[in-house]
């Protein structure tokens, strides 16, 4: 009889609490679920912010995985290192064609999902195509 009680209560209560966590407002740093849930759009500029030595920094990867790195937009020039930062600080290249990251510039591992937030706060992310989304 108790069992069946709980059961009942469970049933009554799981499609409620169900509700109030899908929309729920993200917790602050907990960005994992944040950016699940957002839409993603194909860069119409196919460049991403980053900051170097203070500076805003716009860069793009051309046709081979080149990287490419301007301070307007207009003159580029190719990054000898292969490397760009996220917002956090950490390290970013493109290495055995996979996108990875260091808090070093020693030790890398491959960035989950391709995603990292870039110096303007947007969250950008790379196919397997190398097609760069933004949301």
């Amino acid at each position: 009889m108790i069992m069946k009680r709980v059961i009942l209560l469970l049933a009554a209560c799981l499609p409620i609490a169900m509700q109030f966590t899908a929309t729920a407002a993200p917790v602050p740093g907990n960005n994992i679920c944040h950016i699940a849930v957002r839409d993603w759009s194909k860069s119409t500029t196919a460049t991403w912010p980053a900051i170097k030595d203070g500076k805003t920094l716009w860069y793009k990867l051309d046709k081979k995985g080149g990287l490419w790195w301007s301070e307007n937009g207009k003159k580029w020039s190719a990054v000898k290192d292969g490397a760009w930062t996220d917002k956090e600080g950490k390290w970013l290249k493109i290495h055995e064609n996979k996108l990875v990251w260091s808090t070093d510039g020693k030790s890398w591992s491959e960035v989950p999902e391709w995603k990292w937030e870039g110096s303007d706060g947007k969250w950008y992310k790379f196919d397997n195509n190398w097609t760069l989304w933004v949301n």
